[in-house]
Protein backbone atom coordinates (compact mmCIF):
# COMPACT_ATOMS: atom_id res chain seq x y z
CA UNK A 1 0.00 0.00 0.00
CA UNK A 2 1.54 3.51 -0.62
CA UNK A 3 1.68 6.04 1.55
CA UNK A 4 -1.03 8.36 -0.34
CA UNK A 5 -4.11 5.72 0.45
CA UNK A 6 -3.87 6.24 4.23
CA UNK A 7 -5.00 10.10 3.98
CA UNK A 8 -2.36 11.67 5.69
CA UNK A 9 -1.58 15.84 4.88
CA UNK A 10 0.85 16.76 2.11
CA UNK A 11 3.59 17.68 4.30
CA UNK A 12 3.84 14.33 5.72
CA UNK A 13 4.10 12.47 2.75
CA UNK A 14 6.54 15.50 1.10
CA UNK A 15 8.82 13.97 4.09
CA UNK A 16 8.38 10.18 3.38
CA UNK A 17 9.51 10.83 0.06
CA UNK A 18 12.48 12.74 1.13
CA UNK A 19 13.43 9.69 3.21
CA UNK A 20 12.37 7.39 0.41
CA UNK A 21 9.15 5.47 2.67
CA UNK A 22 7.77 5.00 -0.64
CA UNK A 23 5.40 1.75 0.06
CA UNK A 24 4.03 1.60 3.77
CA UNK A 25 5.34 -1.92 5.42
CA UNK A 26 2.99 -4.91 6.94
CA UNK A 27 2.88 -3.28 10.56
CA UNK A 28 2.35 0.61 8.75
CA UNK A 29 -0.30 -0.53 7.03
CA UNK A 30 -1.96 -2.34 9.74
CA UNK A 31 -1.45 0.57 12.60
CA UNK A 32 -1.44 3.65 10.78
CA UNK A 33 -5.09 3.46 10.16
CA UNK A 34 -6.15 2.71 13.57
CA UNK A 35 -4.11 5.31 15.65
CA UNK A 36 -5.59 7.60 13.13
CA UNK A 37 -9.10 6.86 14.40
CA UNK A 38 -7.57 6.84 18.04
CA UNK A 39 -8.33 3.12 19.00
CA UNK A 40 -5.92 1.84 21.72
CA UNK A 41 -3.75 -0.78 20.02
CA UNK A 42 -1.39 -3.37 21.42
CA UNK A 43 1.68 -4.12 18.56
CA UNK A 44 3.65 -7.24 19.18
CA UNK A 45 6.13 -7.30 15.82
CA UNK A 46 10.04 -8.52 15.91
CA UNK A 47 13.07 -5.62 15.73
CA UNK A 48 13.23 -3.49 12.45
CA UNK A 49 9.97 -4.17 11.12
CA UNK A 50 9.38 -0.46 10.76
CA UNK A 51 7.26 0.01 14.51
CA UNK A 52 8.62 3.88 14.98
CA UNK A 53 7.30 5.54 11.86
CA UNK A 54 3.73 3.16 12.20
CA UNK A 55 2.88 5.46 15.68
CA UNK A 56 4.95 8.63 14.61
CA UNK A 57 3.17 9.04 10.94
CA UNK A 58 -0.35 8.98 12.66
CA UNK A 59 0.67 11.05 15.66
CA UNK A 60 2.40 13.42 13.40
CA UNK A 61 -0.95 13.71 11.08
CA UNK A 62 -3.45 14.11 14.65
CA UNK A 63 -0.88 16.74 16.65
CA UNK A 64 -2.12 20.53 16.58
CA UNK A 65 0.75 22.81 15.70
CA UNK A 66 -1.10 25.71 17.58
CA UNK A 67 -1.03 24.17 21.21
CA UNK A 68 1.81 25.31 23.53
CA UNK A 69 1.46 21.51 25.57
CA UNK A 70 2.89 18.34 25.03
CA UNK A 71 0.29 16.38 22.80
CA UNK A 72 2.46 13.13 22.49
CA UNK A 73 4.28 11.38 25.12
CA UNK A 74 6.74 8.23 24.19
CA UNK A 75 8.28 6.39 26.57
CA UNK A 76 11.36 4.01 25.39
CA UNK A 77 13.76 2.19 27.82
CA UNK A 78 17.28 3.52 26.64
CA UNK A 79 18.90 6.76 25.77
CA UNK A 80 19.89 6.03 22.36
CA UNK A 81 16.26 4.57 21.50
CA UNK A 82 14.97 7.99 23.05
CA UNK A 83 17.05 9.68 20.42
CA UNK A 84 16.46 7.93 17.63
CA UNK A 85 12.68 8.22 17.77
CA UNK A 86 13.55 11.93 18.20
CA UNK A 87 15.32 11.89 15.19
CA UNK A 88 12.60 10.43 13.46
CA UNK A 89 9.43 12.73 14.58
CA UNK A 90 12.17 15.37 13.30
CA UNK A 91 12.53 14.25 10.02
CA UNK A 92 8.67 12.98 9.37
CA UNK A 93 7.37 15.87 10.77
CA UNK A 94 9.76 18.26 9.05
CA UNK A 95 7.22 20.19 7.23
CA UNK A 96 4.62 20.03 9.48
CA UNK A 97 6.99 21.95 11.85
CA UNK A 98 6.54 20.30 14.95
CA UNK A 99 9.41 20.50 17.68
CA UNK A 100 10.30 16.94 19.71
CA UNK A 101 12.47 17.16 22.79
CA UNK A 102 13.86 14.08 24.45
CA UNK A 103 14.29 14.10 27.97
CA UNK A 104 16.76 11.26 29.66
CA UNK A 105 19.23 10.41 32.74
CA UNK A 106 22.84 11.63 32.88
CA UNK A 107 21.64 15.07 31.20
CA UNK A 108 21.49 18.34 33.19
CA UNK A 109 17.45 18.90 33.69
CA UNK A 110 17.94 22.74 33.32
CA UNK A 111 18.26 22.53 29.19
CA UNK A 112 15.54 19.41 29.51
CA UNK A 113 13.07 22.27 31.57
CA UNK A 114 13.66 25.54 29.37
CA UNK A 115 12.73 22.98 25.97
CA UNK A 116 9.48 21.86 28.06
CA UNK A 117 8.85 25.50 28.93
CA UNK A 118 8.48 26.28 25.84
CA UNK A 119 5.93 25.31 22.54
CA UNK A 120 6.51 21.39 22.46
CA UNK A 121 4.30 19.08 20.59
CA UNK A 122 6.25 15.64 21.39
CA UNK A 123 8.17 14.03 24.56
CA UNK A 124 10.55 11.28 24.14
CA UNK A 125 11.73 9.96 26.97
CA UNK A 126 13.08 7.65 29.58
CA UNK A 127 10.51 6.28 32.34
CA UNK A 128 12.83 7.52 35.12
CA UNK A 129 13.27 10.97 34.09
CA UNK A 130 10.18 11.04 32.29
CA UNK A 131 8.72 10.41 36.28
CA UNK A 132 11.19 13.30 37.70
CA UNK A 133 9.44 15.91 35.42
CA UNK A 134 6.17 14.89 36.07
CA UNK A 135 7.03 15.27 39.93
CA UNK A 136 8.55 18.60 39.23
CA UNK A 137 5.54 19.54 37.76
CA UNK A 138 8.08 21.03 34.63
CA UNK A 139 5.92 18.35 31.99
CA UNK A 140 2.68 19.37 31.41
CA UNK A 141 0.05 16.38 30.82
CA UNK A 142 -3.11 18.37 30.27
CA UNK A 143 -3.34 18.16 26.21
CA UNK A 144 -1.61 15.15 26.49
CA UNK A 145 -3.74 12.81 24.23
CA UNK A 146 -1.13 10.00 22.84
CA UNK A 147 0.51 7.62 25.06
CA UNK A 148 3.14 4.93 23.10
CA UNK A 149 5.09 2.60 25.16
CA UNK A 150 8.13 1.70 22.86
CA UNK A 151 9.85 -1.72 23.82
CA UNK A 152 7.25 -2.54 26.18
CA UNK A 153 9.24 -6.16 27.44
CA UNK A 154 12.51 -4.13 27.81
CA UNK A 155 11.22 -2.11 29.90
CA UNK A 156 10.19 -4.61 32.24
CA UNK A 157 13.21 -6.29 31.79
CA UNK A 158 15.10 -2.90 33.09
CA UNK A 159 12.63 -2.75 36.41
CA UNK A 160 10.71 0.17 34.13
CA UNK A 161 7.39 -0.88 34.66
CA UNK A 162 6.56 0.40 38.25
CA UNK A 163 7.70 4.07 37.26
CA UNK A 164 5.51 3.47 33.91
CA UNK A 165 2.57 2.31 36.22
CA UNK A 166 3.35 6.15 38.12
CA UNK A 167 3.76 7.85 35.20
CA UNK A 168 0.04 6.60 34.28
CA UNK A 169 -1.08 8.23 37.50
CA UNK A 170 -0.36 11.42 36.10
CA UNK A 171 -1.81 11.11 32.48
CA UNK A 172 -5.22 12.48 31.71
CA UNK A 173 -7.85 9.82 31.33
CA UNK A 174 -8.94 10.41 28.08
CA UNK A 175 -6.01 9.52 25.81
CA UNK A 176 -4.35 7.08 22.98
CA UNK A 177 -2.53 4.72 24.47
CA UNK A 178 -0.42 2.80 21.55
CA UNK A 179 1.99 -0.75 22.50
CA UNK A 180 4.71 -2.52 21.00
CA UNK A 181 6.78 -5.08 22.05
CA UNK A 182 8.36 -8.05 20.06
CA UNK A 183 7.38 -10.48 23.15
CA UNK A 184 4.24 -10.63 25.54
CA UNK A 185 5.18 -11.73 28.92
CA UNK A 186 2.58 -11.62 31.65
CA UNK A 187 3.24 -8.55 33.17
CA UNK A 188 2.69 -6.97 29.47
CA UNK A 189 -0.53 -8.12 29.09
CA UNK A 190 -1.64 -6.99 32.90
CA UNK A 191 -0.17 -3.42 32.10
CA UNK A 192 -2.40 -3.60 28.92
CA UNK A 193 -5.08 -4.81 30.53
CA UNK A 194 -5.04 -2.38 33.18
CA UNK A 195 -4.61 1.19 31.16
CA UNK A 196 -6.11 0.11 27.66
CA UNK A 197 -9.47 -0.02 26.69
CA UNK A 198 -11.33 -2.25 23.53
CA UNK A 199 -7.83 -2.28 22.05
CA UNK A 200 -6.88 -3.45 18.67
CA UNK A 201 -4.19 -6.35 18.57
CA UNK A 202 -2.39 -6.34 15.98
CA UNK A 203 0.09 -9.42 15.47
CA UNK A 204 2.84 -9.15 12.89
CA UNK A 205 5.17 -12.15 14.02
CA UNK A 206 5.48 -15.08 16.60
CA UNK A 207 7.54 -13.68 19.81
CA UNK A 208 9.99 -16.43 19.11
CA UNK A 209 10.58 -16.04 15.50
CA UNK A 210 13.89 -15.28 13.75
CA UNK A 211 13.67 -13.04 11.03
CA UNK A 212 14.25 -15.34 7.90
CA UNK A 213 16.56 -12.66 6.18
CA UNK A 214 19.44 -13.65 8.88
CA UNK A 215 21.53 -16.51 8.65
CA UNK A 216 22.03 -17.69 12.52
CA UNK A 217 24.41 -20.00 14.20
CA UNK A 218 27.45 -20.81 16.64
CA UNK A 219 30.37 -21.95 17.97
CA UNK A 220 31.47 -24.14 20.79
CA UNK A 221 35.04 -23.14 22.75
CA UNK A 222 36.47 -22.60 25.86
CA UNK A 223 35.94 -19.19 27.99
CA UNK A 224 40.42 -18.58 27.46
CA UNK A 225 39.70 -19.18 23.71
CA UNK A 226 36.93 -16.92 22.75
CA UNK A 227 38.84 -13.45 21.99
CA UNK A 228 41.90 -15.13 19.39
CA UNK A 229 38.61 -16.59 17.94
CA UNK A 230 36.87 -13.85 17.41
CA UNK A 231 40.02 -12.17 16.13
CA UNK A 232 40.35 -14.50 13.68
CA UNK A 233 36.86 -14.99 12.69
CA UNK A 234 36.57 -11.32 11.81
CA UNK A 235 39.88 -11.35 9.73
CA UNK A 236 37.46 -14.32 7.71
CA UNK A 237 34.48 -12.72 7.31
CA UNK A 238 35.46 -9.22 7.03
CA UNK A 239 32.19 -8.29 8.07
CA UNK A 240 31.49 -4.29 6.37
CA UNK A 241 29.33 -3.32 9.52
CA UNK A 242 29.08 -5.29 12.84
CA UNK A 243 28.15 -5.44 16.70
CA UNK A 244 29.86 -7.22 18.89
CA UNK A 245 27.67 -7.84 21.80
CA UNK A 246 29.37 -8.26 25.33
CA UNK A 247 27.61 -9.01 29.03
CA UNK A 248 29.65 -6.79 30.65
CA UNK A 249 31.42 -3.68 30.30
CA UNK A 250 34.52 -5.08 31.65
CA UNK A 251 33.85 -7.02 28.74
CA UNK A 252 33.09 -4.68 26.42
CA UNK A 253 36.01 -2.69 27.07
CA UNK A 254 38.77 -5.63 27.11
CA UNK A 255 37.46 -6.57 23.66
CA UNK A 256 37.83 -3.06 22.23
CA UNK A 257 40.53 -2.73 23.59
CA UNK A 258 42.24 -5.82 21.85
CA UNK A 259 40.91 -4.96 18.79
CA UNK A 260 41.95 -1.11 18.72
CA UNK A 261 45.69 -2.74 19.88
CA UNK A 262 45.27 -4.33 15.97
CA UNK A 263 44.35 -0.76 14.54
CA UNK A 264 40.60 -2.13 13.50
CA UNK A 265 38.31 0.43 12.91
CA UNK A 266 36.17 0.02 16.16
CA UNK A 267 34.70 2.11 19.23
CA UNK A 268 32.46 0.83 22.22
CA UNK A 269 29.30 1.78 23.99
CA UNK A 270 28.24 0.42 27.33
CA UNK A 271 25.92 1.98 30.56
CA UNK A 272 29.22 3.52 32.62
CA UNK A 273 30.13 5.67 29.80
CA UNK A 274 29.51 9.42 29.46
CA UNK A 275 26.11 10.31 27.98
CA UNK A 276 28.26 12.58 24.91
CA UNK A 277 30.51 10.01 24.19
CA UNK A 278 27.82 7.59 24.19
CA UNK A 279 25.77 9.44 21.87
CA UNK A 280 28.79 10.32 19.74
CA UNK A 281 30.12 7.12 19.39
CA UNK A 282 26.37 5.99 18.06
CA UNK A 283 26.72 8.96 15.49
CA UNK A 284 29.95 7.92 14.17
CA UNK A 285 28.76 3.95 13.77
CA UNK A 286 25.54 5.35 12.17
CA UNK A 287 27.20 7.47 9.91
CA UNK A 288 29.93 4.33 9.21
CA UNK A 289 33.02 6.30 10.60
CA UNK A 290 32.90 3.33 13.09
CA UNK A 291 33.17 -0.53 11.34
CA UNK A 292 32.65 -2.63 14.24
CA UNK A 293 31.01 -1.52 17.57
CA UNK A 294 31.58 -3.37 20.32
CA UNK A 295 28.56 -3.20 23.23
CA UNK A 296 25.93 -4.28 25.89
CA UNK A 297 22.74 -4.45 25.64
CA UNK A 298 21.83 -0.91 25.51
CA UNK A 299 22.58 -1.30 21.41
CA UNK A 300 19.72 -4.80 21.54
CA UNK A 301 16.76 -2.52 21.42
CA UNK A 302 15.38 -0.54 18.93
CA UNK A 303 18.79 1.14 17.07
CA UNK A 304 18.58 1.66 13.56
CA UNK A 305 21.65 1.66 11.32
CA UNK A 306 21.53 0.60 7.94
CA UNK A 307 23.48 -2.35 6.56
CA UNK A 308 24.59 -4.20 9.92
CA UNK A 309 25.93 -7.20 8.01
CA UNK A 310 27.06 -8.91 11.24
CA UNK A 311 26.21 -9.44 14.92
CA UNK A 312 28.44 -11.41 17.01
CA UNK A 313 27.12 -12.43 20.38
CA UNK A 314 30.82 -12.96 22.29
CA UNK A 315 28.56 -13.87 25.52
CA UNK A 316 25.40 -15.28 24.91
CA UNK A 317 22.87 -13.46 26.97
CA UNK A 318 21.67 -13.02 30.02
CA UNK A 319 17.97 -13.72 29.21
CA UNK A 320 16.53 -15.78 25.96
CA UNK A 321 14.26 -13.07 24.59
CA UNK A 322 17.49 -10.51 24.47
CA UNK A 323 18.78 -13.19 22.03
CA UNK A 324 16.40 -12.17 19.08
CA UNK A 325 16.77 -8.58 19.74
CA UNK A 326 20.21 -8.64 19.55
CA UNK A 327 20.48 -9.99 16.13
CA UNK A 328 17.80 -7.73 15.39
CA UNK A 329 19.94 -5.48 14.33
CA UNK A 330 20.64 -6.65 11.14
CA UNK A 331 18.75 -7.94 8.55
CA UNK A 332 16.12 -5.15 8.88
CA UNK A 333 13.24 -4.67 6.69
CA UNK A 334 14.78 -5.71 3.22
CA UNK A 335 18.15 -6.73 4.09
CA UNK A 336 19.83 -9.86 4.91
CA UNK A 337 22.67 -10.46 7.64
CA UNK A 338 24.96 -12.68 9.62
CA UNK A 339 24.19 -13.94 13.48
CA UNK A 340 27.29 -15.68 15.35
CA UNK A 341 26.94 -17.07 18.60
CA UNK A 342 29.86 -17.86 20.78
CA UNK A 343 28.96 -20.93 23.15
CA UNK A 344 31.59 -21.55 26.25
CA UNK A 345 31.69 -24.80 28.35
CA UNK A 346 29.71 -22.57 31.41
CA UNK A 347 26.50 -21.88 28.54
CA UNK A 348 24.66 -25.45 28.53
CA UNK A 349 21.75 -24.04 30.69
CA UNK A 350 21.36 -20.84 28.34
CA UNK A 351 21.59 -23.02 25.53
CA UNK A 352 19.00 -25.31 26.48
CA UNK A 353 16.94 -22.05 27.29
CA UNK A 354 17.44 -20.83 24.16
CA UNK A 355 16.66 -23.83 22.15
CA UNK A 356 13.48 -24.78 24.30
CA UNK A 357 12.27 -20.91 23.55
CA UNK A 358 13.19 -21.16 19.82
CA UNK A 359 12.14 -24.39 19.74
CA UNK A 360 14.85 -26.02 17.36
CA UNK A 361 18.75 -26.46 17.92
CA UNK A 362 20.98 -24.08 17.45
CA UNK A 363 22.93 -24.91 14.48
CA UNK A 364 26.47 -25.65 15.65
CA UNK A 365 29.35 -24.94 13.20
CA UNK A 366 32.50 -26.67 13.10
CA UNK A 367 35.72 -24.24 13.96
CA UNK A 368 38.31 -25.80 12.29
CA UNK A 369 38.24 -23.12 9.08
CA UNK A 370 37.98 -20.39 11.43
CA UNK A 371 40.92 -21.52 13.85
CA UNK A 372 43.43 -21.87 10.22
CA UNK A 373 42.91 -18.47 9.85
CA UNK A 374 45.99 -16.49 9.65
CA UNK A 375 45.67 -13.22 11.90
CA UNK A 376 48.71 -10.62 9.85
CA UNK A 377 48.67 -7.45 8.04
CA UNK A 378 46.93 -8.45 5.37
CA UNK A 379 43.43 -10.24 6.98
CA UNK A 380 43.52 -7.24 9.44
CA UNK A 381 44.10 -4.19 6.79
CA UNK A 382 39.88 -4.75 5.86
CA UNK A 383 38.87 -4.33 8.98
CA UNK A 384 41.50 -1.07 10.08
CA UNK A 385 39.38 1.55 7.96
CA UNK A 386 35.55 2.23 7.54
CA UNK A 387 34.00 -0.04 4.37
CA UNK A 388 31.64 3.18 3.85
CA UNK A 389 30.29 6.33 4.96
CA UNK A 390 26.66 6.12 5.16
CA UNK A 391 24.14 8.97 4.32
CA UNK A 392 22.61 10.38 7.29
CA UNK A 393 18.88 9.42 7.15
CA UNK A 394 16.71 12.67 6.73
CA UNK A 395 19.23 14.51 4.62
CA UNK A 396 17.57 15.03 1.99
CA UNK A 397 14.89 16.54 4.10
CA UNK A 398 16.97 19.37 5.22
CA UNK A 399 18.34 20.22 2.25
CA UNK A 400 16.06 22.99 2.30
CA UNK A 401 16.33 23.95 5.60
CA UNK A 402 19.01 26.42 7.26
CA UNK A 403 19.32 26.56 11.32
CA UNK A 404 20.47 30.47 12.46
CA UNK A 405 22.11 31.09 15.70
CA UNK A 406 21.43 34.18 18.03
CA UNK A 407 23.35 35.37 20.82
CA UNK A 408 20.46 36.15 22.84
CA UNK A 409 17.84 34.37 24.74
CA UNK A 410 16.30 35.30 27.84
CA UNK A 411 19.16 36.77 28.98
CA UNK A 412 17.78 39.18 26.58
CA UNK A 413 14.01 39.45 27.10
CA UNK A 414 13.67 37.89 23.56
CA UNK A 415 10.78 34.87 22.83
CA UNK A 416 9.72 33.36 20.31
CA UNK A 417 7.23 35.68 19.16
CA UNK A 418 9.62 38.31 18.87
CA UNK A 419 11.49 35.92 16.49
CA UNK A 420 8.69 35.20 14.66
CA UNK A 421 7.52 39.36 14.21
CA UNK A 422 11.29 39.63 13.18
CA UNK A 423 11.07 37.06 10.16
CA UNK A 424 7.70 37.84 9.26
CA UNK A 425 8.73 41.27 8.48
CA UNK A 426 10.84 40.51 6.07
CA UNK A 427 9.17 40.40 2.15
CA UNK A 428 9.15 36.77 0.92
CA UNK A 429 8.92 35.36 4.43
CA UNK A 430 5.67 33.89 6.09
CA UNK A 431 5.29 31.57 9.17
CA UNK A 432 5.40 28.39 7.34
CA UNK A 433 8.47 29.15 6.59
CA UNK A 434 9.66 29.11 9.84
CA UNK A 435 10.33 25.81 11.68
CA UNK A 436 11.31 24.90 15.38
CA UNK A 437 12.53 28.05 17.67
CA UNK A 438 14.16 27.55 20.49
CA UNK A 439 15.17 30.38 22.94
CA UNK A 440 17.48 29.18 25.59
CA UNK A 441 19.13 31.60 28.51
CA UNK A 442 21.83 33.11 25.75
CA UNK A 443 21.23 32.08 22.64
CA UNK A 444 18.35 31.22 20.39
CA UNK A 445 18.15 29.28 17.28
CA UNK A 446 15.61 29.10 14.54
CA UNK A 447 15.44 26.39 11.63
CA UNK A 448 14.34 28.39 8.42
CA UNK A 449 12.37 26.35 5.76
CA UNK A 450 12.05 26.51 2.43
CA UNK A 451 15.75 27.67 1.08
CA UNK A 452 15.16 30.72 2.39
CA UNK A 453 17.42 30.26 5.02
CA UNK A 454 20.57 32.70 3.73
CA UNK A 455 18.00 35.48 2.42
CA UNK A 456 16.52 35.47 5.98
CA UNK A 457 19.94 35.14 7.72
CA UNK A 458 21.28 37.90 5.97
CA UNK A 459 18.07 40.00 6.08
CA UNK A 460 18.25 39.65 9.84
CA UNK A 461 22.04 40.65 10.18
CA UNK A 462 20.50 44.37 9.54
CA UNK A 463 17.39 44.44 11.34
CA UNK A 464 17.34 44.46 15.59
CA UNK A 465 14.89 42.31 17.25
CA UNK A 466 13.07 43.34 20.34
CA UNK A 467 15.07 47.03 19.56
CA UNK A 468 18.53 44.78 19.77
CA UNK A 469 21.32 44.16 17.75
CA UNK A 470 22.36 40.70 17.97
CA UNK A 471 24.71 38.62 16.55
CA UNK A 472 23.20 36.21 14.06
CA UNK A 473 24.88 33.33 12.12
CA UNK A 474 24.57 29.75 10.79
CA UNK A 475 24.43 27.36 13.47
CA UNK A 476 27.37 25.70 14.21
CA UNK A 477 26.25 21.87 13.77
Amino acid sequence: MKFSQLGLDQEILKALQKLHYNEALPVQEKVIPEILKEKDVIVRSRTGSGKTASFAIPIIQKVEWNERSPQALILTPTRELALQIKEDFDNISAYRRLKTVAVFGKQPYKFQIQDLKQRCHIVVGTPGRVLDHLERETLRTDQLRYIVLDEADEMLNMGFIESVKKIFSYLPTNHTTCLFSATMPEPIRELAKNFMQDETVITLSEETTVNKAITHYAYQMKEKDKLIFLIKLLCKEAPESCIIFARTQEHVKMICDELYELNMCVDKIHGGMLQEDRIENMKDFKRGEIRILVATDVAARGIDVQNITHIINYDMPNQKETYLHRIGRTGRQTSTGVAITFLNEYDGQRKQELEEYLGYSLDIRNRNEIDQVDVNETTISPLTKPFMIREEKGKEIHEDTLKIYMNGGKNKKIRAGDIVGAICEIDGVCAQDIGVIQVQDHQSYVDILNNKGMFVLKALQKKTIKGKKLKIQKAKE
